[in-house]
């Protein structure tokens, strides 16, 4: 008898436990910083094309961990940078450098913050291969294609008011790039 009280007793206590959930994740801080929408992305450029390259818009939310709960000014977040990454999505293995570069604003808790034609392409990406290889010669010297597909992958870095860094999820989109 003793067991099978101490298995519902377990079962009840699994149960109430699963039910306190609240959203969260392992960043530093009370808030999450994601980003909820981008719109006008640049899918087919062409390596011709004067930098930067631009992503029309994208918002960003600052999301409380603790869903209901009280929140404050303090957990507001201050924009300090985001972070752009290249990957390949056809066979080649050459990809843009990184780049990182400084944004400002802020993203009030519960809120959204809209940032206005965002470069996401620069004079260094462009001027380095694979993509300079289309600008000089039409073709990517290591596939021997018209066409260069990279996976675009932006993330967004900034610090509560009360002091804790958060960052975004990085967002990917697909780019075309050709001569």
């Amino acid at each position: 008898m003793k067991p099978k009280i101490f298995l519902l007793l377990l079962l009840t206590l699994g149960t109430a436990l699963a039910g306190c959930r609240e959203r969260t994740d392992r960043s530093e801080g009370s808030v999450i910083l994601s980003i909820s929408d981008f719109d006008g992305l640049p899918v087919v450029v062409s390596a011709s094309d004067t930098p930067p390259i631009l992503v029309g818009q994208i918002d960003i939310r600052n999301i409380p961990k603790e869903q209901g709960g009280t929140t404050s000014d303090l957990q507001s977040v201050e924009l300090r940078s985001y972070e752009v990454r290249y990957t390949r999505r056809d066979t080649g293995t050459r990809v843009p450098p990184p780049t990182v570069q400084g944004v400002f604003g802020i993203v009030p808790v519960n809120g959204l913050t809209s940032i206005q034609n965002l470069p996401v392409l620069f004079t260094d990406q462009v001027l380095n291969p694979p993509i300079s290889d289309l600008r000089t010669t039409g073709i990517d010297a290591e596939t021997g294609s018209t066409v260069v597909v990279l996976n675009v992958s932006i993330r967004f870095f900034g610090r509560t008011l009360a002091g804790d860094n958060v960052a975004t999820e990085p967002a990917t989109f697909t780019m075309e790039v050709r001569p």
